[in-house]
């Protein structure tokens, strides 16, 4: 005899998972415009500066109105050949009610 598994929405319970955020880091006098943090970020956080570094390329940047929208997941640190950007998780602050 066969098992039947009965599927039930999330919509009650989605309030105790949490989407992680982070906060993007770029070292523009590091980064090569190879554009691998900008192709391959699942969020389309950031963009191609308008600016040139030291070396004469256009280095990545959170493109305006992103700011919030990095969701931790550091893809962009494992694609960056120039170890040129990180991220860290930015941890919400809990404020207790009076």
């Amino acid at each position: 005899m066969r098992t039947i598994t009965i599927r039930r929405a999330l919509d009650a319970e989605i309030e105790q998972f949490r989407v992680p955020r982070g906060q993007v880091f770029i070292i523009p006098n590091r980064c090569k415009d190879c554009q691998f943090c900008i192709d391959f970020c699942p969020a389309d956080v950031l963009e191609r500066s308008d600016d040139l570094n030291a070396k004469g390329y256009h280095y990545a940047v959170v493109a305006e109105g992103k700011e919030d929208a990095c969701v931790n997941c550091r893809f962009c640190m494992l694609v960056c050949p120039e170890f040129a950007i990180f991220s860290d998780e930015v941890k919400e602050v809990v404020r207790a009610s009076h």
